[in-house]
C-alpha cells in the first residue's frame, strides 16, 4: 500500500514527493484505489486479487473491462518486479486482453508469469479467474526496461 503525503484527489505535481511505496513489490496509489492486493510475487510469477466493489461496475452491472485489465497488467508488473533489481524503471508497451466471461460478484484473482528479459524486453501473461474458478480473461503484454540500466538491447531500440 502506498503512503500518501497529500490528499489523493490532488493533481500530480512534478518534482514533489506526494507518495511513497512501502517497498519495491507494493501497490501504487491507483492500485490501492481499485482495491488490488498482492498475494504473491516471486521468481517471475505473481498472484493478485481484486474484490468486485460497486465502483468497478460498468453500465451493465458487471465488472468493468478496464478494472480487469488493470488487475492483469499490475499482476505482470509485479511478476517482473520479483526478478528485477529494486528501482529498475520499466513500463508496459503493448497489451492484449481476451474477455471470456463476465464478472458479476466476488473476488477476481490474476495469475501472472513473465518470460525474459530478451534485451530490455519482458513478455507477460496473466489468466484471471472469478471466485468459482472460471477463467474470465486472458492477458498478454510486453514490458520494456528503460535505457541505461545495464540491460542489453541487441535491436538498438
Amino acid at each position: 500500500m502506498a503512503k500518501l503525503f497529500v490528499d489523493g484527489s490532488e493533481p500530480r505535481r512534478s518534482g514533489e514527493t506526494q507518495f511513497q511505496l512501502e517497498g519495491w513489490v507494493a501497490t501504487a496509489p491507483f492500485e490501492d484505489h481499485v482495491g488490488l492486493t498482492i498475494e504473491l510475487a516471486a521468481a517471475g510469477d505473481s498472484r493478485l486479487s481484486m474484490p468486485f466493489r460497486l465502483c468497478l461496475a460498468n453500465g451493465g452491472g458487471v465488472m468493468h473491462g478496464g478494472a480487469l485489465v488493470t488487475l492483469a497488467d499490475t499482476a505482470v508488473a509485479m511478476a517482473i518486479k520479483s526478478i528485477l533489481p529494486p528501482g529498475t524503471i520499466f513500463a508496459t508497451t503493448e497489451l492484449k486482453t481476451q474477455f471470456l466471461a463476465p464478472v458479476q460478484t466476488g473476488t477476481v484473482v490474476a495469475l501472472a508469469r513473465v518470460r525474459g528479459p530478451e534485451g530490455r524486453t519482458f513478455f507477460g501473461e496473466a489468466e484471471l479467474h472469478d471466485e468459482t474458478g472460471t477463467v474470465v480473461a486472458r492477458f498478454q503484454s510486453v514490458f520494456r526496461v528503460a535505457r541505461g540500466q545495464g540491460f542489453n538491447d541487441p535491436g538498438g531500440g
